[in-house]
């Protein structure tokens, strides 16, 4: 037979281990589902689901401070597909943009040799999704096209940046934390860079009363400003901001520049490390420093909470107050252990992650539970939550399934604005909501590490083989890791100092040694256990031995594993027998020290087997002919056979004869014999004279390699009896050691700063590795994996699994094999996860719901179907009833798919269609029915929630405006917030509360004039015709003469509100036109100011469709929306429209063709049955495809 290598398939990857300080805030969850986090130079991919590795990236040189998941917020198809793109930046200054399903660095970008700051995806363009904005230190921001590694453009600031932040409503505004204050940037484009310095603004320090925390604009209250920890500018109603103290969270409004709220920490509170916005409610996610999690919930100030005997409150609305609904158990904080970063999951905001600094990763999932009436703890003061009515964004049919986890915002409903109250329905469901840890992931513990892998994989063991190294580590536990899967097999705490060595003595049990410190005397106490793995019972091997005596140096189990030998530092050999745990030998005193000392493989097992044979046939005759009665019973012949081969197990005589070698100080050569309990010395060899102190030795068939303290390796030939010396330079050889498998003669070597691998057949060095040259970590200990892989574990706290070449590579994600399915279709091929959302959407197929994917025509091959049904099966249970319910609505179908996708702009698009086509279908309901019946309620009692601002319903954007103006009005303190107050309730059209604060300017004030006659205009503004006319004249000559607002303003007093927003749009501020529109119009004015907006929206310079689409459905378009969906080549999106729209009677027109393009891309992606369906349903346009489609079925039978 040829001698070859079964390789089990243990694919190339590395063990992470504790972080460094660096990676502090290097931690990123996507939109896909996957946690991106860095671990000292690493970059470690892990499942938020199940809480697997699934990718580590290697490719920086220095600690990684900074990581991005690429946004979603785009329509994926064949050209854009479903990809995992991340940029990884380090204190270098090095970004890389990763193709993580590959492992592959796209592209590599360097500015400067310092520490990124931060970096981030630019979310907002329809045309790019390649443009990243990076911090270069100390006062650089740069564009980059992280494709192609171009710079865009550069641009200098007066101070150090320390971070920055998108407004998540406009994309031209940008925010800036500096080392002096905040920079507020509102003309952020990516063609060009930003012009000027930006508006600057200083923090005064926060103080216990939110009265003193006025924002200063310029003033030079600077000195606050160390304590602002960081800065957020995504709070949920527009143009709010976080400022993150460690004992407050002050929400900023940006219009008045005003704390409009704090959170603050009691005084025996765990001060805050991190606060998380969220999206889709009104909610902050916050981080303490003892790792807790919390959950804060904005109040909503209702009626329905005041009880009679109170009296309510004239002017509620006092603050923004978030109250806390849930938190996490902490951890425990110790000096090497402290929370360090926390992600939350953007697609469904139900989750949040907790990265520890010694590698551990926590997964913390909201889970939602009903509470009855009764127990609603009334002391609390904290006004109920309840589930909202509607699910995926349509209200639950009776018989429907539900999911209430499935996403924060079909947890909790919205909190309602002030002053309206929640219908009292039977359908509202007061909901508790609770922290449940979900995913656990550790890390290794922080190394000194000792490694050593199981036995090698033989034809005899494959049956029940499993790769599996022990890992030995300074708190005397050793951990047991699978190396197939890379997850934690077993961790045994055995030992109560470091563990120093482990060898194992069979598939399931090994031998581990640790040493304590030595006392003054230079004694220890040494700690020897043989532990069995599968019931994990470990026994003291020396039984009493092993206090206060020289330290173990080594153990050596021979290959038979029949012997173990204990090399001490300054004690004689001792020589044991593994299987009975008794002492062969103590050597004598004047026994040599020995420095190195190793096993042969050779030995008489052979010959002994046959003597052992005959042995045992003669005892079981011998057993049976001594039996008085001779009817042999078959039972007890076996018996006798057992008793007489356990008999021959245990006479000490049938032992197999072993070897092994060692030198001493000077470098000779000793050989002896054990066979039984003699030991015999056989042979001496004088010492090389060109070797220097021997320090290790490894033997593998006839070759002996001997390495020493000057780095030469001794190569010795002992069937041609010649040796060769080569001298390597590379200081003290550490380890030795042959690779497993027939005759396999490579050879790793360790040394003080790196290791190399030599074929010793030729005498030759395969590969080699230095530390501080090629890689920055130093090696501690080394193994062979498998006859081609080497593991070394380093001092950044990993253990890598390297092909020979010792070179460090990032593995495809598809190769890996994971012990639980992960639900991720971003790593299938395009074509076929596309052709998998295609399935998923249009259920049910020949009228069956069904998640098999083996009865679909789909001609790609049978291994990516395959592949397909893996995915669809990685669903979770819930999941897959929700998709196989036949009440499960198209919109629901649509929005669970695009959040399974991790689709960020199919989520919106999705949302806002369900939401209104809903209510339009509601509102035909009441006009149809007689007219006595009375509006519905349900729009304003179900609103879009105003996380999508200008989409929401128009009542309740207004309702919304009032709520916020008079909280400003509550906390203004000087005559400039005074006035921005006044401006916004005069466009509000609230105008005797205006002139009220219009008569409160102090007569020392210089614009007590102007304000008093504005207040007198005001007031008469509404009597006659002829001072309409004068007023218009006087507006458009302001405006004119560049006094916009104050032109829009006295437009606004003669209800010419739609003329205003006219003259603003002419003027470019179409966010304010828009807004004044919302507050101001009749919904038919309304929707043409909008319309006008969508038409900018949509032209060449702007190319913001995505927007102008969401804006066409908060006004009813739909036939516009799907024409500019058709127009835009978003097919599957305009036929899933389309569909949606026929069944709520909302489309007329243009319905064909677009069936008919859609029918087309799915035949492009081998989707035949997809195909037909629509090409059938297109009529006459799908005609011509639709024969293509059925015509090789044709020639097929014609064959």
């Amino acid at each position: 037979m040829l001698p070859y290598t079964v390789n089990f398939k243990v694919s190339a990857r590395t063990l992470t281990g504790a972080l460094n300080a660096h990676n502090k805030a290097a931690v990123d969850w996507g939109w896909q589902g996957l946690i991106a986090y860095g671990c000292h130079s690493l970059v470690v991919v892990i499942d938020s689901n199940t809480a697997q590795t699934l990718q580590v990236l290697e490719k920086h040189k220095a600690d990684v401070v900074k990581v991005k998941w690429a946004r979603e917020n785009y329509h994926h198809n064949i050209g854009s597909p479903y990809s995992l793109r991340l940029a990884s930046a380090d204190v270098n200054g090095k970004i890389i943009v990763w193709d993580v399903a590959a492992g592959i660095a796209q592209c590599e970008i360097q500015e400067h040799a310092k520490p990124i700051q931060d970096v981030q995806w630019l979310w907002n363009q329809d045309a790019s999704r390649d443009l990243l904005l990076a911090i270069h230190p100390p006062n650089y921001i740069v564009l980059w096209n992280a494709d192609t590694g171009t710079k865009l453009w550069k641009k200098s600031y007066a101070d150090n940046i320390l971070s920055f932040s998108f407004d998540p409503f406009d994309p031209s505004h940008l925010t800036l934390l500096t080392s002096e204050g905040i920079v507020f940037i509102s003309d952020f484009s990516p063609s060009k860079p930003p012009s000027g310095p930006g508006k600057k603004v200083y923090i005064s320090s926060p103080h216990s009363s939110p009265a003193h925390s006025k924002v200063a604009a310029a003033t030079g209250a600077k000195k606050a400003l160390n304590k602002v920890k960081i800065l957020i500018t995504q709070e949920k109603p527009r143009n709010h901001m976080l400022l993150l103290y460690p004992r407050e969270i002050l929400i900023l409004d940006l219009e008045v520049n005003q704390t409009v709220g704090v959170i603050a920490i009691e005084r025996t509170g765990v001060p805050f490390l991190q606060v998380i916005p969220c999206f889709q409610r009104d909610c902050l996610f916050c981080l303490h420093e003892n790792g807790c999690i919390t959950l804060r919930v904005r109040r909503s100030y209702n009626s329905i909470f005041t009880t009679s005997s109170e009296e309510p409150d004239p002017d509620p609305v006092q603050e923004l107050t978030y109250d806390l609904r849930s938190q996490c158990d902490a951890i425990r904080v110790t000096k090497t252990v402290r929370p360090f970063s926390m992600v939350c999951c953007p697609v469904n905001e139900n989750a949040a992650a907790l990265i520890v600094s010694d590698g551990r990763v926590m997964i913390w999932e909201l889970k939602s539970a009903v509470c009855s009436r009764n127990s609603r703890n009334s002391s609390s003061g904290v006004s109920p939550l309840y589930s909202p009515v509607s699910f995926c964004g349509i209200p639950v049919g009776v018989l429907q399934n539900k999911l209430p986890d499935l996403s924060l915002d079909n947890m909790i409903g919205q909190s309602a604005v002030a002053g309206e109250e929640h219908p009292k329905s039977p359908i509202l469901q007061e909901v508790h909501l609770k922290f449940l840890l979900t995913g656990l992931l550790s890390g290794l513990p922080s190394p000194h590490f000792a490694i050593r892998m199981c036995p090698p994989l033989t034809t005899k063991n494959i049956k029940v083989y499993q790769p599996l190294l022990a890992v030995g580590t300074s708190n005397g536990s050793v951990l047991v890791y699978h190396l197939t899967s890379g997850l934690l097999h077993k961790e045994l705490s055995i030992h109560s100092c470091e563990v120093k060595g482990i060898e194992w003595t069979s598939l399931t049990g090994f031998l581990s040694f640790a040493t304590s410190t030595p006392n003054n005397m230079g004694l220890v106490r040494n700690e020897l256990q043989l532990v069995d793995l599968p019931t994990g019972r470990s026994i003291a091997f020396r039984g009493e031995r092993g206090n206060d005596e020289s330290p173990i140096e080594m153990i050596k189990v021979s290959h038979l594993k029949q012997y173990l030998a204990v090399v001490f530092k300054d004690k004689p050999l001792e020589l044991w027998d593994v299987r009975t745990c008794t002492i062969l030998r103590e050597m004598s005193k004047n026994f040599p020290a020995i420095t190195a000392l190793e096993w042969s493989p050779s030995h008489n097992l052979k010959s002994l087997r046959k003597k052992q044979l005959a042995t045992r046939e003669a005892m079981a005759r011998q057993t049976v002919v001594s039996d008085t009665e001779l009817s042999v019973v078959e039972s007890s012949v076996i018996s006798l056979l057992q008793e007489a081969e356990s008999k021959s197990e245990l006479s000490q005589n049938i032992s197999a004869r072993e070897h092994f070698v060692f030198t001493d100080n000077d470098g000779q050569v000793y050989h002896l014999t054990v066979e039984g309990n003699s030991v015999k010395d056989s042979a001496r060899i004088p010492p090389d004279g060109s070797m220097g102190s021997i320090t290790c030795i490894a033997w593998k068939g006839d070759t002996l390699v001997l390495g020493d303290m000057d780095g030469n390796l001794n190569f010795w030939d002992l069937k041609g009896r010649v040796s060769r010396g080569i001298p390597t330079h590379r200081s003290w050889v550490r380890k030795i050691r042959f690779a497993p498998g027939k005759g396999n003669q490579k050879l790793i070597a360790m040394y003080n700063d790196g290791a190399e691998v030599w074929d010793t057949k030729e005498v030759q060095m395969v590969s080699s590795l230095r530390s501080g040259r090629n890689v920055t970590f130093r090696i501690l200990d080394v193994d062979w994996c498998t006859s081609d892989k080497v593991i070394l574990a380093s001092d950044d706290g990993c253990i890598r699994v390297l092909e020979m070449s010792m070179k460090s590579t990032c593995f495809r994600m598809d190769e890996q094999e994971l012990t639980e399915p992960v639900w991720c279709p971003y790593l299938l091929v395009p074509r076929a996860s596309l052709a998998l959302k295609a399935f998923l959407l249009h259920q049910p197929w020949n009228g069956r719901y069904s998640l098999d994917v083996s009865h679909i025509d789909y001609p790609e091959n049978e291994e990516i179907k395959n592949l397909l049904q893996e995915q669809l099966n990685s669903l979770s249970n819930d999941i897959k009833k929700l998709l196989l319910d036949p009440e499960f609505t198209l919109l629901q179908r649509c929005l669970l798919v695009s959040r399974l996708y991790g689709d960020e702009s199919e989520l919106h698009f999705w949302t806002v269609a369900a939401h209104y086509l809903h209510s339009l279908s509601q509102e035909r309901a009441a006009s149809t029915t007689a007219a006595r019946a009375p509006a519905p309620r349900d729009r304003v009692n179900n609103p879009l929630d105003i996380c999508y601002d200008i989409l929401c319903e128009n009542a309740y954007f207004q309702k919304f405006q009032l709520e916020r103006v008079n909280l400003q009005e509550v906390k203004r303190s000087t005559y400039d917030h005074t006035r921005k107050c006044t401006d916004q309730l005069l466009l509000l059209g609230q105008t005797d509360r205006a002139v009220q604060l219009l008569l409160e300017t102090s007569a020392e004030n210089q614009h007590y004039y102007c304000d008093s006659l504005k207040a007198c205009l005001v007031t008469t503004v509404t009597s006659s015709g002829p001072s309409q006319s004068t007023i218009k004249l006087v507006a458009t000559n302001m405006i004119a003469n560049g006094k916009l607002a104050e032109g829009v303003q006295l437009l606004c007093l003669i209800d010419k509100a739609a003329d205003a927003c006219r003259y603003l749009q002419t003027y470019g501020e179409w966010n304010r036109a828009a807004w004044l529109a919302k507050v101001r119009l009749n919904s038919e004015e309304c929707a043409d100011v909008l319309k006008r907006w969508v038409d900018h929206l949509c032209s060449p310079q702007v190319n913001q469709k995505s927007k102008a689409l969401l804006v066409l459905l908060s006004l009813g378009c739909f036939s516009s929306v799907a024409e500019t969906l058709h127009s835009m080549r978003y097919f599957d999106r305009a036929a899933l429209f389309v569909e949606a729209c026929l069944k709520y009677g909302a489309i007329e027109k243009l319905i064909a063709a677009i069936y008919a393009d859609y029918a087309r891309s799915l035949k492009n992606l081998g989707f035949k049955q997809g195909a037909v369906l629509f090409a059938s349903k297109a009529g006459a346009a799908g005609r011509d495809l639709l024969n293509e489609l059925e015509s090789p079925k044709q020639e097929l039978t014609a064959q």
